[in-house]
């Protein structure tokens, strides 16, 4: 596919719904359409303000560089998922693997070399399901997902939750079933004191909700408490958080897609705030919306995956590179 086949540049002007009479954080109503290509997640803006993301249909990682030009950053990708920079401006892949070959694993990619390093692939002796997402804390400690997978026998794996990588390239498991079944999106706060963590399970009463927990300095969690109930519409998948504490949650379907899932949950993106007020809703026309991110000089850019689309909009309030 040549890249005029797949670069596209258009402004689709929508109107978004707000709850009560709080300030928006959203500065301007024109969502732009900034990519297509075929299935699109883990948007990550890189040192040089080009975006990094992934192609799940194609198993690669792509490039958008600031002058537009989108290009095959890796392929394959191992079934790369969320993708983030670290404040090293490395770039960290949660990867699903490619049967034997790979395993599933989070990588670190030093962007000068072009080494690539294995982070996790294990467990207690057991590999990973399929990792989704990851953020990380001001200590530079990692936190990931790791979700079940039916395409791997059980007795080879671990149990599925959320993970830490601490500096030194310790593992710890800090979340695991029941107090989570199939997390997704994954962010911590700023000054690091709660870690969200998204519930995504399809199945008729399973939870769709975003987690919360208090986030201890030692990087352990407590006090769990459900932070928003999506069901019974679609849940949310990815998110990120601003420098005020504000998630943005990618969540909800155009169209019913044979699951359990209703609509009452709008596609688009969700804006909270730190108390649970429903904010902002800023409604995305595509099927489906996966991940969003923060970038751009004053990182007042955000930046969706949605289907085969890659959009952004500016914000008001400045964003984290969580």
């Amino acid at each position: 596919m040549s890249r005029s086949t797949i670069w596209i540049v258009a402004t689709l002007l929508l109107l978004l719904s707000a709850c009560g009479q709080q300030e928006s954080v959203i500065s301007t109503r024109a969502l732009t359409v900034s990519a297509t290509v075929a299935f699109t997640e883990g948007p990550t803006e890189a040192e040089d303000g080009s975006v990094y993301f992934t192609d799940l249909y194609n198993n690669r990682i792509m490039r958008l560089a600031t002058d537009g030009a989108l290009s095959t950053f890796r392929q394959p990708s191992h079934r790369a998922n969320g993708l983030l920079f670290d404040s090293q401006w490395r770039l960290l892949a949660c990867e699903g693997g490619d049967g034997a070959a790979v395993l599933p694993r989070v990588t670190r990619t030093d962007m000068t070399t072009g080494v690539i390093e294995v982070l996790a692939d294990s467990y207690a002796g057991k590999q990973l399901h399929q990792p989704n997402d990851l953020t990380f804390d001001g200590q530079g400690r990692i936190y990931f997902t790791d979700r079940p997978g039916a395409d791997i026998r059980e007795e080879q794996t671990g149990v599925h939750g959320v993970y830490r990588i601490d500096p030194d390239g310790s593992i710890e498991r800090i979340l695991t079933e029941p107090e989570v079944m199939r997390p997704n999106g994954i962010v911590i706060s700023p000054g690091d004191t709660t870690l969200y963590v998204i519930e995504t399970e399809q199945a008729a009463g399973g939870p769709r909700s975003i987690l919360a927990y208090d986030l201890s300095a030692a990087g352990t969690v407590s006090n769990g408490r459900v932070f928003h109930d999506f069901y019974p519409g679609r849940s949310g998948d990815g998110m990120t958080i601003d420098s005020a504490g504000n998630l943005y949650v990618a969540a909800g379907l155009n169209n019913l897609r044979g699951t359990s899932e209703t609509l009452d949950t709008v596609a688009g993106i969700h804006v909270f705030a730190p108390s649970g007020e429903l904010l902002e809703h800023i409604p995305v026309p595509e099927d489906t919306i996966t991940n969003a991110a923060f970038g751009g000089s004053d990182l007042r850019t955000l930046y969706v995956t949605a289907g085969k689309t890659l959009f952004s909009f500016k914000t008001d309030i400045e964003g984290t590179r969580r």
